[in-house]
């Protein structure tokens, strides 16, 4: 992927226990799944969003107010489904 210096597409799904993100990168589909307990969600500029998981990462251009509000709704869902201590895992 390194090679691969196009701006890419990627679809963001939500599920109940974490988020799937598929992206295809030089004639090859990725699908990187994230669990909301390791799931690291940052606003860098004002229309980027970085998504992180251990060592990876992506970073999503926002451009429309859809693109905020749906990383919004990845928040409110983290906030829910994240284990509040050690032991409920």
């Amino acid at each position: 992927m390194i090679l691969d210096h196009n701006i890419n597409q990627c679809n963001i799904e939500l599920r109940p226990q974490g988020i799937i993100v598929r992206f295809r990168s030089l004639l090859e589909t990725y699908g990187l799944i994230i669990p909301y307990y390791k799931l690291k969600v940052y606003k860098g500029k004002a229309q980027e969003y970085s998504i992180y998981m251990d060592q990876y990462f992506i970073k999503v251009l926002a451009d429309n107010k859809g693109i905020h509000q749906f990383f919004k709704k990845v928040a409110d869902e983290k906030i829910l489904n994240t284990p509040t201590s050690f032991e409920d895992f």
